[in-house]
């Protein structure tokens, strides 16, 4: 046992002097790198026609990455509703009613909550946020409105519906862009480039982000419901 936590001491020891070495010799770099600096460039900037350089390089320049993320969620939330498949609240579990505060405000909030989700992915072009940022939120007003209502029920079919054809849509948009522009989700397909700092600018990547949050926000909701129609403690 002693020899045991000298062994773990010592190794701990050695990884404190590693990081500790690494951390004394490095040295943040100040200037971007070749890549950096191609995706920062002013015509970059004005080829896209996107305000938030981020969101750019998200859902165009590494918009396969991004459909890779969304499907990591799309699997989670599968698996997730297949383990818990069958697994219903007992009848007699004693679920504490809302305070009358909580389910007043939520009629206000909830509808404000998801309105603003939607605000965040379809200006995700130009202000800081999108697709992923925008669907968490509306996932919070999914929450919200189950405190204020433990028993209310959802319509499965419509988050469903919503879900598959966001994701669908997506990949059909990532197609065109090989076929009609420069590449998957290429921005030039349907939609004009527009002028850079307008709402309807930036080519289709308002439209891709918005279906990218309308899926995340339809995943994450998905699974908080059936969390709580299973009566697993959230």
């Amino acid at each position: 046992m002693i020899i045991k936590k000298g062994f773990l001491v010592l190794l701990l020891a050695v990884f404190v002097v590693m990081f500790a070495n690494f951390l004394g010799n490095y040295t943040p770099s100040t200037d971007p790198g070749k890549l950096a600096n191609f995706y920062l460039a002013e015509d970059s900037i004005e080829k896209l026609g996107s305000a938030n350089v981020v969101t750019a390089i998200v859902v165009t320049y590494r918009g396969l990455d991004t459909l890779g993320e969304v499907s990591v969620l799309f699997l989670v939330a599968s698996i997730l509703g297949f383990f818990l498949t069958g697994t219903k609240r007992k009848e007699d579990e004693v679920v504490h009613a809302p305070s009358e505060l909580l389910k007043t405000a939520s009629g206000i909030l909830v509808p404000l909550t998801f309105l603003f989700g939607a605000y965040v992915f379809i200006n995700g072009h130009l202000t800081p946020g999108g697709g992923f940022q925008g669907g968490a939120i509306i996932a919070s007003g999914s929450l919200l409105a189950m405190l204020a209502n433990p028993f209310g029920h959802f319509k499965h079919t419509i988050i469903s519906v919503v879900e598959s054809l966001s994701g669908v849509t997506y990949v059909l948009l990532g197609g065109l862009g090989m076929v009609l522009a420069a590449g998957f989700l290429d921005n030039n397909i349907l939609l004009p480039i527009g002028k850079v700092g307008n709402l309807f600018s930036a080519g289709a990547i308002p439209l891709i982000y918005s279906l990218v949050g309308l899926k995340v926000g339809t995943e994450l909701s998905a699974m908080l419901i059936k969390l709580r129609d299973t009566g697993v403690e959230q």
